[in-house]
């Protein structure tokens, strides 16, 4: 079906929406319509059909879901979104589902796909020829009073309720307001819950914590054929795993219960640096060790990075140069004396350079969260034992929440230069850990040895007894305890840069397969399902996540963007 009869058929199957659905016009989402003229099909629609006044396919509202933060797609492109709906409450999301299901051949369902803060970067997030949902509209409708922005704190559960459109940064706020904090979290907060959900949510907790996915206690999920359900371990516990790192393939989310500790005030916020990755990653593994030897246990956070000398230190958006002597802000961490003696330890050690950064967090009225004097004592225990290279430890000490929203600071500093809204090239590997060096020696010491930077590569130290094999995540196969996430996060600030950025991704995924090495891409991209059965998920896991795909989605209309599944499943 061409482009403009899908876009046809997505607004006059939209008729089949039960017209009993209470009028949803006394909260009409936010942005409100466009003042221009809408296209001629939207302007036929019954006037009483519920759920018309929430869908708009002018350009305006179509471009903007049909783009993302990697930057490679236009309303132009085969990702271009027909319609959107701005919903006011989940259940206009099920009945937009379930028109879509109730097409009759030879119609087929339009597709419909959840847009959080559309962070993706292979257009996973969008709805070719269909409907994006955009979930932020959930949290930002005109009027709504606190009780009703879907985020509530239960002190003596220990948990919160928020809604799959909630920005982390928010649901953290609203935890800390009563000294509790969820305890795994992504590096940046300005994501949707539903969103980091749907993936795994990884960052330098996830070691002790496991992933944001292996933190949840419930959800309400709108499957694929628009039924909204409750679920948890104990209830429609196939359904709560499937979801969970699911890619959006099975339902989508629109509350989470997570898991809550109590908060400490505090981080000490540390970076050594090294001139090794063998160094390196041998501290990482004991810090991340269980078994409690010396330093096992003593941080908190724990994550790498590789720095390349070709890119100044205070060029990338993780490490941003002190706006005056006195700054306290989170970002700044080398002054220019600094930055001339990393130079000349890059320049010994061969180009390259690696960053071990990691945090401790103390302070606070909960009990057993560490005093400012236990942490010195940690810290006296770190500055001995690790493997550094001597003389070139960085400390400071900030607010909690300033530490686990610190790369927003980075955001500002970009967007004030231009330079935020840039296509964004980005490639996510899970490593086995008996890979690990021969990866940082063909990768780091020669792909990208003469290639700047520009961006953080980075590498999180993973325990795989925190993840749950019956979640739909898919890390590596091996049998290796510790495994790695590599994040290699470049801008392409010239059109030039895209495809030689693209290349250099794939050279590096041609290198694993040469040598070997058993990777499995986070944030996975891939153009067809057969290349999603064969080089993503395996005869392990490919089976169960097709099986949960005909149950839970079997017309295939949910989250056709990532390519997993765009037909139904025969």
């Amino acid at each position: 079906m061409k482009q403009e009869q899908m876009r046809m058929a997505v607004l006059l199957f939209l008729n089949c929406i039960v017209k009993s659905t209470p009028a949803a016009t006394a909260s009409l989402p936010w942005p409100p319509p466009p003042t221009t003229t809408t296209t001629s099909f939207l302007d036929d629609l019954a006037a009483d059909l519920a759920i018309a006044p929430l869908i708009r396919a002018d350009h305006d509202a179509t471009e903007r879901a049909s783009a993302d933060f990697g930057g490679n797609l236009s309303s132009s492109s085969s990702a271009a979104a027909a319609a959107v709906l701005y919903p006011s409450r989940p259940a206009d999301i099920a009945a937009l589902i379930r028109a879509s299901c109730a097409q009759i051949p030879p119609a087929a369902p339009f597709p419909v796909s959840a847009r959080g803060c559309g962070h993706s970067v292979r257009g996973q997030a969008t709805a070719p020829g269909g409907v994006v949902v955009d979930m932020p509209s959930l949290a930002s409708r005109r009027g709504a009073t606190p009780s009703q922005r879907r985020v509530a704190v239960s002190v003596e559960g220990r948990y919160v309720d928020a809604g799959g459109e909630q920005l982390w940064v928010d649901v953290l706020r609203a935890s800390l307001a009563h000294g509790l904090t969820p305890v795994s979290w992504t590096d940046y907060l300005r994501l949707t819950v539903g969103g980091t959900l749907s993936n795994a949510g990884i960052s330098g907790q996830a070691f002790r914590h496991g992933p944001q996915i292996s933190n949840v206690l419930e959800l309400d999920v709108i499957t694929g054929v628009g039924e909204m359900v409750t679920c948890s371990k104990e209830k429609e516990r196939d359904l709560f795993d499937a979801v969970l790192g699911g890619l959006g393939q099975f339902g989508i989310i629109t509350r989470a219960r997570i898991v809550l500790a109590p908060a400490p005030a505090m981080a000490r916020w540390v970076r050594f640096v090294y001139t090794s990755a063998a160094a390196l990653t041998a501290d990482q593994e004991r810090l991340i060790s269980v078994d409690g030897k010396v330093v096992g246990g003593l941080m908190d956070y724990v994550e790498g990075s590789v720095h390349l000398s070709q890119r100044s230190l205070v060029d990338t958006w993780r490490t941003q140069q002190p706006t005056s002597p006195s700054s306290s802000s989170t970002s700044s961490f080398f002054s220019d004396v600094d930055e001339a003696r990393v130079a000349a330890l890059a320049e010994e050690a061969g180009g390259v350079l690696y960053f071990l950064e990691g945090a401790i967090y103390y302070g606070g009225a909960a009990a057993g969260v560490p005093s400012a004097a236990d942490v010195d004592r940690r810290m006296d225990v770190l500055m001995d034992e690790l493997q550094y290279a001597r003389g070139f430890a960085f400390v400071q000490d900030v607010s909690y929440e300033g530490f686990l929203d610190r790369v927003y600071d980075g955001e500002l500093k970009l967007r004030d230069a231009g330079l935020w809204d840039v296509p964004h090239p980005w490639l996510n590997l899970f490593l086995p850990r008996s890979h690990i060096l021969d990866f940082a020696l063909g990768v780091f010491h020669a792909i990208l040895r003469h290639t700047p930077a520009m961006g953080p590569v980075l590498i999180y130290p993973m325990n795989r007894n925190k993840w749950d094999g019956n979640m739909s995540a898919v890390i590596t196969d091996d049998d290796d305890e510790v495994f790695y996430t590599v994040g290699i996060l470049r801008s392409a600030e010239t059109a030039g840069d895209v495809g030689r950025l693209e290349e250099q991704n794939e050279q590096i995924i041609e290198f694993c397969e040469e040598n070997g090495i058993p990777y499995k891409q986070y944030l996975p991209y891939y153009s067809s399902q057969a290349e999603w059965e064969k080089r993503h998920f395996g005869a392990k896991h490919w089976p169960k996540f097709a099986q949960r795909k005909s149950k839970y989605d079997p017309k295939a209309i949910l989250s056709r963007g990532q390519r997993i599944f765009t037909s139904p499943l025969a």
